[in-house]
């Protein structure tokens, strides 16, 4: 049915429906994310779930859901170069642009504790991803299966281990008031099927807008998709930023590109198994291989190693980023 939708948007006003139908997915799929995260939590707190658990599992993965809900679709519909491009877009998006805007604006402190068992989770993730994707070129079920078992091994382990390090939790954030259970639950569903909407409109146009440019279905998702689909995160930044708590914006992003490493593409690969996108080339060789993934390990190399070594965030960190950032998306619409 929202794939008729699309196709007529496009039939009858050309990629200007194609447009219109992909800002309504975005706008969906941003106010479906944060009522399904307000829902959550509103639930979990009726029945006493503790705060710490709310926070490392429900609002943690409600603001991955878009790029889930967009890579898993996509998987679905036999388009794994979007479910790709928008994983590991979203990676570079989250910490070139979205963790990169607040270091440049606003520099913080960071506890290295804290912050070293999500960068090692990180970086093992995405070694394994990327080494698949060199050795054999493509992503087989059993490689999602594996992705979905760290991602749930990356939940127990981050509870087992803010349980016995409390003092490692940071409790910068406000509480939200109270929902009744029966407001939780209507904005659980109405949330969840905002996202399920958004996402299919999100795909479906970001393809026929992709087709009728000649542009690589892989370029679309790496820029315009995974911006979209990381405006939770970036939301979050801002809104971080302006209450003074710019660290708290670096745990944020860190969790979400796990959470794209891991789950996003894990639930996608396990859905509709697929090969590496190979739709640009450099010299001969896939422009995923050779620009993609070395930008990804890249950035967030420059974001988090000088911190874990200094304890601090620092300008030129964000400054730098946001250049190598402009740099990714002119080399994916000119080259």
């Amino acid at each position: 049915m929202l794939q008729f939708v699309s196709d007529w948007a496009y039939g009858q006003f050309g990629i200007v429906g194609s447009v219109i139908l992909f800002v309504i997915g975005l706008a969906a799929l941003i106010k479906g994310g944060d009522w399904f995260v307000d829902g959550s939590v509103g639930i979990a707190k009726k029945f006493r779930v503790p705060e710490l658990l709310i926070g490392a599992t429900v609002v943690s993965i409600g603001t991955t859901l878009p790029e889930v809900m967009v890579s898993a679709t996509s998987a679905a519909k036999g388009i794994g170069d979007i479910a790709y491009g928008n994983a590991i877009g979203s990676v570079i998006c989250n910490t070139a642009l979205i963790a990169a805007i607040t270091v440049a604006v606003r520099p913080a402190l960071v506890n290295k504790k804290a912050l070293s068992l999500p960068v090692i989770c990180f970086f093992t993730a995405a070694v394994f991803f990327a080494g698949v994707s060199y050795i054999f070129g493509g992503f087989t079920r059993i490689v999602g299966i594996i992705l979905l078992v760290m991602f749930i091994a990356y939940m127990v382990i981050t509870v087992l281990h803010a349980k016995k390090h409390p003092e490692e939790a940071e409790e910068e954030e406000e509480g939200g008031k109270d929902l009744s259970t029966g407001k939780s639950i209507v904005l659980l569903i109405i949330g969840a099927a905002l996202i399920a909407v958004g996402a299919n409109f999100l795909v479906d146009n970001g393809t026929i807008i992709a087709k009728a440019l000649k542009v690589p279905d892989t370029v679309i998702a790496l820029t315009f998709v995974a911006l979209g689909t990381s405006l939770p995160e970036l939301v979050t930044a801002i809104t971080s930023l302006i209450k003074g708590h710019g660290a708290l914006s670096l745990g944020n992003v860190i969790g979400a590109n796990i959470f794209n490493i891991v789950l996003v593409s894990g639930m996608a690969v396990t859905i509709a198994p697929f090969p590496l996108p190979a739709g640009k080339l450099i010299g001969g060789m896939n422009a995923s291989l050779v620009v993609d993934l070395p930008v990804m390990f890249l950035v967030m190399g420059l974001l988090t190693l000088p911190a874990l070594i200094s304890g601090k965030l620092k300008r030129w960190q964000g400054v730098s980023l946001l250049l190598i950032y402009a740099g990714f998306v002119v080399f994916q619409f000119v080259s």
